[in-house]
């Protein structure tokens, strides 16, 4: 656990879920950047303010006196402003937890931006949350100078109004927009919809839909591609998991393969679980096994020895920085809530060497495909030997 200094005290964070053996902390030079900002300059935060892509609760516990609404796509960053309100002694109701599917609010008075990875995710969000904001609105936006672009820029410009930039200061920006109630306040171009090609087997020539931010927009990624021709076929009813579903393309493949399986999608960002029962509905006819469909911290809410079989393209970054906590995170948790004999295939990066992880989980692993690039791996959860009854020795 790190503490934050800010002009309104001193603050412990950590994000979620908390790993003692994780480096990275709850925030970083462009959230400070912006708290200072606002206290130097005495910005009246007593009206409706907005946070938006707060990645850890930073910026929203800093600011909890002003009751603040938070807006983010991340199940995990929603948890980890939850717990560190608490952790920092917020009184209950301090913020409001919003998702970005959730409506937006009707009046924004002052509006801050942590600038996301995502451009599909900031334009999404602007568009949408543009009808609240008035001329005499604050608009700031802040991030890293690596994430903020031209383009960045350009969408601010456009869809709130006149855009400038601060000094970089500690490799940090901050992005001043002063709205312009006269642009047109049209709907953004999300979601968005696309063919998938013939030769992936039970999904070719079928159609995705993909929410702003959700990877791969509006194409089919080369791994998630290979990796659908490679899947294994479900027999009978049981019970598959897309773990971290993304849009849903992979665990739809599986319900089409099976017709008497059911699947749970799981993913920890609003929009992927979201664009997933989209793909699903369009592609797989009623009466089949069934779909759940449920943000949340991977496989967390699954009891244990549930599952049959896992299909999982872990992530490998927690916003810009690379890390395999949470592909470890996903293996571990597999293997609880798999029974024995269930099985967990996993397309990755050749070069991150999940097979050493899956040996260590698993106590073994197989690779059932490779590519220059990508590989396919299969770990079982071992049958418990069967054990004669005492009153069958002699």
């Amino acid at each position: 656990m790190n503490r934050l200094t800010t002009p309104w005290g001193e603050l412990a964070l950590t994000r979620f879920p908390e790993d003692p053996r994780d480096p990275l902390r709850a925030w970083d030079a462009a959230d400070e950047y912006l708290l200072r900002y606002l206290a130097e300059q005495g910005t009246d935060l007593s009206g409706e303010l907005v946070v938006l892509g707060d990645r850890w609760g930073a910026l929203t516990a800093s600011l909890a006196a002003y009751r603040p609404v938070q807006i983010t796509d991340s199940f995990l960053g929603q948890r980890a402003t939850a717990v560190n309100l608490a952790r920092n002694g917020a009184t209950e109701g301090a913020a409001e937890l919003r998702s970005v599917r959730d409506t937006p609010p009707e009046r924004i008075d002052v509006l801050l931006v942590r600038v996301p990875k995502s451009l599909a995710l900031l334009e999404d969000q602007l568009h949408r949350l543009a009808p609240a904001v008035h001329e005499g609105t604050v608009v700031i936006g802040t991030g890293m100078a690596t994430e903020i672009h031209t383009s960045t820029l350009k969408l601010f410009e456009r869809i709130i109004g006149p855009t400038r930039t601060s000094l970089a200061v500690r490799k940090a920006r901050l992005i001043f927009s002063t709205p312009d109630t006269s642009l047109p306040r049209t709907p953004g171009p999300w979601p968005l919809r696309y063919g998938l090609p013939d030769d992936i087997g039970v999904m070719s020539g079928r159609t995705v839909t993909n929410h702003a931010g959700v990877f791969c927009a509006d194409r089919l990624d080369i791994g998630t591609r290979f990796f659908l021709g490679r899947l294994p076929v479900p027999r009978g009813p049981v019970h598959v998991v897309d773990l971290g579903c993304g849009n849903g393309v992979v665990g739809t493949a599986a319900a089409l393969a099976g017709p008497e399986a059911s699947v749970t999608f799981v993913d920890e960002s609003f929009s992927a679980v979201a664009s997933a029962e989209a793909t699903y509905r369009d592609n797989v006819p009623e009466g089949g096994g069934g779909a759940a469909f449920t943000v949340g911290d991977g496989l967390a809410g699954l009891p244990d020895s549930s599952a049959d079989l896992v299909l999982c393209n872990p992530p490998f970054h927690s916003h810009r920085a690379t890390t395999d906590t949470t592909a470890r995170r996903m293996f571990t948790d597999a293997r609880r809530v798999l029974r024995p004999g269930g099985e967990l295939w996993v397309v990755g990066n050749r070069h991150l060497g999940y097979h050493v992880t899956l040996r260590r989980v698993f106590g073994d692993c197989e690779v059932v495909a490779g590519h220059p690039k990508f590989v396919v791996l299969r770990a079982a959860v071992r049958a418990a030997p069967l054990r004669r009854s005492r009153a069958g020795t002699r």
